[in-house]
């Protein structure tokens, strides 16, 4: 697993989940469902929503990461906050 905090290019549907993403210069398309990623509430009390998910992508060379994002409303853009290899 590799812990890192990356702007990356993320498209998503009309629903907003993700489709692909442009990483270290590389396309992968979303190649599973997405899970939207819920935080750990239990220790903070007045928690903030947060628009993340969890996908797995492939490259067109067949090589598959697992992709943590988090959208930055702050920032407007897209984060990469964890990939597993």
């Amino acid at each position: 697993m590799t812990v890192i905090d990356s702007t990356v290019a993320v498209w998503t549907n009309e629903n907003g989940v993700p489709e692909r993403i442009v990483w270290h210069a590389r396309r992968y398309r979303v190649s599973d469902q997405p899970t939207r990623l819920e935080p750990d509430f239990s220790l903070i009390t007045h928690p903030i929503p947060i628009d993340g998910w969890r996908f797995q992508g492939t490259a067109d060379d067949g090589t598959s990461r697992v992709f943590d994002v988090l959208f930055s409303a702050a920032r407007g853009q897209w984060q990469v906050i964890r990939v597993y290899e």
